[in-house]
């Protein structure tokens, strides 16, 4: 019975514990209010190497909780002070020198407000950024200014195995960075090589037609890549392209005589009994030059073969398989030679056929710039095409990945037909939603042009922060706090750095306290020994314009081993010594309950003796009655003797109560 109160009592406790935490999560919820934003501040912009007279004001700050009060401003952040100071009385923004954007695009500053008696803060700090506006202060550049390659002289008209990379460091897709490259001048000037660029600032020389190893062995290019911009100027650059032409097989191998003469004896096999030589006029020693003869006719059964000298490049003919001639015979070989690389002539001989070509428009692109969730129903985009072979123009919609968009099949029209989310998965990280559409008309076969339609969506603060992870351990034997990070899905500045807080929960804030309570994650860190057990912990996580998230940390404290491991609980198992302990256990709990048994039974029978019964109850008899041990130690107390210890029993010999809770050895079983 002492056992089963313990454990209603500790019950009770758990559950007005967990109704106390569920009230005060709900408490806390409804104090949270959202306060509005007090600063007031303009779009900061610094042209970069902007040509002045330094300090120059950039910005003014304004603060509507200063007023009365005896204030300074205070700025803090990238840049500070070397590049950036603030007036402390009247928060204005100074630059103190020229900026470059190449080294660093953007300053990411603090602003507060103090009261100057205290040194108290005024205000929550403001954080903004200073952007630095790109100038066409940068070239693009070649990423080797010369380059020397060597060429085979039989190279097909095509590429050229020479790539140049050129790379321009002002600010991206705009005409600062954009560039076209051409070649300047070529020398020799045949045959004709041009250059062609490709996408990545890629570019790579095409030949038109064939190199004559005889007339030119070098020759030299140079490219330039030019820019768009203009302000203050277009820049460029150039490149020294080297070619070195290789020698190859464009002479044939021509024998020295029209005719050669030999003799030797039947029967007998003989090496090296005639020499052939032939002239070629390229380059010595190179597989375009060393010769490869062949016997062409007169040697139907192997008897001769031929063979090429590698030091004089002659062929030399022998007599392998000898063969018994009637009378002296007259043998005509015809020997042929060509050179080990193939030979090759330029131009290369073709045939001609007449070919239709049904041209198809290259694909081209638009802009369109709307905010994220705007409401649908919104006219993104209308083409202009002019067809002069067709006058019934239809339009098809051919990729809208989302489902946002529909199209008007007579007009091209395209209109929103939900709203677009930038975070969206078929935004890509420019910000960018494609959509592709078709104009085909009615001619025989259709013509087709295709345009794609670049939505970029600006975003807004549609999204709140939110724990990167929820869930939680904590080695209570090792560290008594917890690191938390945030994220939100918007871009800067809706997003973090973010303010962390236990909100208005006093109760919380006893136990617990945040560290930094300013930045992209902070410790959670408790005040007070923790008990091994689970915890949830509400969170409140503000972006930089006080936007909520409210979440929760669920984590477990415990014991730790040294890989920073819960340790696992201790399993029971049960040894000889157990057992034989428990079963001597078991025994002692069966005697006290034969011995109970048999003193209920004489109570009664006392009780009978004393009139204490009525016969005409109706009971029916005992068929069999229990065997009670005979002992000295057990007494039995007779009901009318003491009034106040009713079955008292004494204890049985050599089992002792351990009193304490949860160690009575026969309650434990």
């Amino acid at each position: 019975m002492r056992i089963i109160t313990l454990f209603l009592l500790v019950a009770f406790e758990a559950m007005a514990d967990s109704y106390g935490s569920n009230h005060d999560r709900n408490s806390k919820q409804d104090l949270l209010v959202r306060s509005k934003r007090r600063w007031v501040l303009s779009t900061i912009e610094l042209e970069e190497e902007k040509d002045a007279r330094y300090p120059i004001e950039i910005s003014q700050m304004y603060n509507d909780k200063i007023e009365g009060k005896d204030f300074r401003f205070i700025l803090s952040g990238e840049g500070v002070p070397d590049v950036f100071t603030a007036n402390e009385n009247n928060g204005a923004i100074y630059a103190h020198k020229k900026v470059d954007r190449e080294e660093k695009p953007l300053y990411h500053m603090n602003f507060d407000v103090l009261d100057k008696n205290t040194g108290e803060k005024l205000d929550r700090a403001l954080a903004f950024d200073v952007e630095i506006q790109d100038i066409n202060d940068n070239p693009p550049r070649f990423s080797l200014p010369e380059v020397t390659v060597n060429v085979k002289e039989n190279i097909q008209a095509g590429i050229l195995p020479v790539t140049l990379v050129v790379t321009d460091i002002d600010q991206e897709n705009t005409p600062n960075s954009e560039f076209d490259i051409t070649l300047v001048s070529q020398s020799p000037a045949v045959p004709k090589i041009a250059v062609q660029q490709y996408e990545g600032g890629l570019a790579r020389l095409v030949l038109k037609g064939c190199f004559d190893y005889d007339k030119a062995k070098e020759y030299k290019i140079i490219l330039q890549a030019k820019d768009h911009g203009t302000k203050p100027k277009s820049l460029s650059s150039t490149a020294v392209v080297n070619l070195n032409i290789v020698d190859a097989n464009t002479h044939q191998p021509t024998f020295k005589e029209r005719q050669y003469y030999g003799k030797s004896i039947e029967m007998a096999t003989s090496d090296n009994i005639l020499r052939v030589a032939v002239d070629d006029k390229d380059t010595p020693n190179t597989d375009a030059w060393r010769a490869k003869y062949s016997i062409i006719a007169g040697n139907e059964e192997g008897t001769y073969k031929i063979e090429t000298d590698p030091e004089t490049n002659e062929g030399v003919l022998s007599i392998v398989k000898s063969k018994n001639y009637e009378h002296t015979t007259l043998v005509n070989l015809q020997i042929g030679v060509k050179n080990v690389e193939d030979l090759f002539v330029c131009p290369s001989l073709f045939d001609s056929t007449s070919i239709i070509l049904h041209m198809i428009d290259t694909n081209d692109t638009d802009n369109v710039y709307l905010k994220e969730e705007e409401e649908p129903g919104k006219v993104l985009f209308k083409p202009k095409v002019h067809d002069v072979d067709s006058n019934d123009t239809r339009y098809v919609l051919l990729t809208d990945p989302a489902d946002w968009v529909a199209i008007d099949k007579k007009t091209g029209e395209i209109t929103s037909t939900k709203k677009m989310d930038r975070e969206s998965e078929f935004v890509d990280d420019k910000n960018v939603y494609k959509v592709l559409i078709a104009a085909i008309d009615d001619g025989k076969p259709p013509a087709t042009s295709t345009y794609t339609v670049k939505i970029h969506l600006a975003d807004i603060n549609d999204n709140t922060p939110e724990l990167v992870n929820n869930t939680a351990v904590i080695c209570g034997n090792k560290v008594n706090k917890v690191k938390v990070r945030a994220k939100d899905l918007d871009a800067d500045p809706y997003s973090g750095p973010f303010y962390f807080s236990l909100g208005d929960n006093e109760t919380l804030k006893q136990q617990w306290k945040i560290e930094p309570e300013y930045g992209v994650d902070a410790f959670l860190i408790s005040l007070k020994t923790l008990p091994y057990l689970n915890y949830s912990i509400p969170l409140v996580i503000m972006d930089q314009q006080n936007k909520a998230g409210h979440d929760t940390l669920e984590f477990m404290v415990c014991e730790c081993e040294e890989n920073d491991v819960c340790k696992e609980p201790p399993s029971i198992s049960f040894g000889p010594a157990d057992i034989g302990a428990l079963t001597a256990r078991l025994l002692i709990f069966l005697s006290l309950l034969i011995v109970f048994l048999c003193v209920k039974k004489k109570i009664k029978n006392v009780q009978q003796d004393k009139g204490m019964y009525n016969q005409e109850g109706g009971s029916s008899s005992c068929k069999a009655e229990p065997t009670c041990p005979q002992s000295d130690n057990i007494v039995v107390a007779d009901a009318g003797d003491n009034a106040g210890s009713q079955g008292a029993l004494e204890p049985v010999p050599g089992h002792t109560q351990d009193r304490s809770l949860g160690h009575d050895p026969i309650s434990a079983m």
